[in-house]
């Protein structure tokens, strides 16, 4: 079995341009499935777009990315869901005027095979209320289910939306600055629940959190002007020379 077939997301000579601006830069990279990968790099580097890519946000200019071996380059976001890959953004992505449990409800429609029709009550379909109340739990917040969204705290905000990026089934999960804003008392937190919401499923992660990154990846993934410079578990990327020169310092020796 070949290396792309074994693995749950893979980018294969992926360039993207705007206009005559090269952001990525012909990136190669494989992530086995189950495996925990963050992507770092300094601002600018093109660590959002290339998340973008991958979620269908934007097609590549050029290059092959691949979800469990399919092709979805310039597929479109909804049809990328549906084949298993969910995200979420730096900015809250969530329905401030609904409850915590419907915000998670609605995510678990679409993956327990149900649709929207007028003339059925989303209150009778037990398996999805079920499930509901099982992401609730795992995620810590059904002592606030029936709170609106947009009044829980920015950390509690940001455990519903890995929340509701779970509840869709997916086995890839991309977390763009999950920790971001966070004390380190909340960051701790985070880390904790992503640990526990992602085993058994493949995660890939942009953090700037250094200790979050070498604390939570097997395996990182640096990025630097559109090109990946170094590529290997936390120890390798600590020592690597052009690493520190390039983003992480001598703090890092």
């Amino acid at each position: 079995m070949s290396a792309k077939s074994q693995a749950a997301l893979t980018l294969s000579k992926v360039t993207k341009n705007f206009g005559l601006a090269e952001i990525i830069r012909s990136v190669d990279l494989d992530i086995p499935a189950g495996e925990r990968h963050a992507i770092i790099g300094p601002n600018g580097a093109g660590k959002s777009t290339l998340f973008n890519l991958i979620s269908g946000a934007f097609p590549p200019t050029s290059g092959e990315i691949l979800i469990d071996g399919q092709s979805v380059g310039g597929t479109p976001p909804y049809q990328i869901n549906r084949r298993g890959l969910s995200r979420s953004f730096q900015v809250t992505n969530i329905f401030h005027n609904m409850s915590v449990y419907e915000n998670i409800r609605c995510a678990t429609l679409w993956a327990l095979g149900h649709r929207y029709v007028f003339w059925r009550s989303i209150a009778g379909l037990r398996d999805v209320s079920a499930r509901s109340e099982e992401i609730l739990e795992l995620i810590g917040l059904a002592p606030v289910r029936n709170s609106p969204a947009g009044l829980l705290s920015y950390a509690d905000q940001r455990a519903l939306e890995i929340g509701v990026t779970i509840a869709g089934g997916a086995k890839v999960i991309l977390l763009d600055e999950p920790t971001a804003g966070m004390s380190a008392h909340e960051t701790e937190r985070a880390v904790n629940l992503i640990r526990k919401v992602t085993e058994g499923r493949t995660l890939i992660i942009v953090e700037h959190d250094m200790s979050v990154v070498f604390g939570l990846a097997d395996r990182i993934s640096v990025l630097v002007y559109g090109q990946i410079i170094a590529s290997g578990p936390p120890a390798q990327i600590r020592a690597d020379k052009k690493v520190k020169e390039a983003y992480l310092g001598e703090e890092a020796v």
